[in-house]
């Protein structure tokens, strides 16, 4: 059964429809951009956009869980632990591809 938690209240399908349709859409959106990503570094083979990948990666396994927390699969501690570990990782992911392959870094020079 679909249901979604807050608190102690739990509510039916008809409150946990919405919430399913958007993360099918947000996981089928990510899904698509993850194999562009996929693609965009198999054909430039350097190692920023292995690291994209793998951020838009996370964020696609990011909406998995959700999903599986809509369906009761994760439950809900595990959800927030691990979406929020994944939310870390995509943020550090990032950051660390933008200051290790900036124009001008030491890395960037050497990619050339």
């Amino acid at each position: 059964m679909i249901r979604a938690v807050l608190g102690q209240t739990t509510w039916g399908i008809d409150a946990a429809l919405p919430i399913l349709v958007v993360i099918l859409l947000a996981s089928i959106g990510t899904g698509v951009l993850f194999l562009v990503s996929v693609v965009a570094y198999r054909r430039r083979r350097r190692p920023q956009y292995g690291l994209i990948a793998v951020a838009i990666g996370a964020l696609w396994v990011r909406s998995v869980v959700g999903a599986g927390t809509v369906f009761d699969l994760v439950p809900m501690p595990a959800h927030h632990f691990i979406s929020h570990s994944l939310d870390l990782l995509t943020a550090g992911i990032v950051l660390y591809a933008v200051y290790m392959y900036a124009p001008g870094s030491v890395t960037a020079l050497e990619d050339r």
